[in-house]
């Protein structure tokens, strides 16, 4: 399993690090055992939080709703509690930058 996922009995949590500012939201690799997401938001308000969770839901096509930040809301590195359903394609996503 990926460094930058833990999986609990209840969610799947993932480690980050977001480059927001960019021109458009896209996953650019692993960095530092963390998934390197790319944010077409403004780190302000917590508008690149948001955009965040929006891209990620869409990425892996689960509700927004279902996607939690637990750590790092003022900060590039940031922990996401995501849903055990997502597993599958959150580790082939990981799995394609791995190589």
């Amino acid at each position: 399993m990926p460094n930058c996922l833990r999986i609990t009995e209840s969610s799947i949590l993932l480690d980050i690090k977001a480059v927001p500012g960019s021109s458009k939201s896209q996953i650019a690799g692993l960095s530092e055992n963390r998934l390197r997401i790319k944010i077409a938001a403004a780190p302000e308000d917590g508008k690149a939080n948001t955009e965040l969770r929006a891209f990620l839901a869409k990425t892996l096509d689960c509700p927004k709703k279902d996607i939690t930040l637990t750590a790092g809301e003022k900060s590039r590195l940031k922990t996401l509690a995501l849903p055990l359903t997502v597993r599958e394609k959150l580790e082939k996503i990981i799995e394609d930058y791995s190589s």
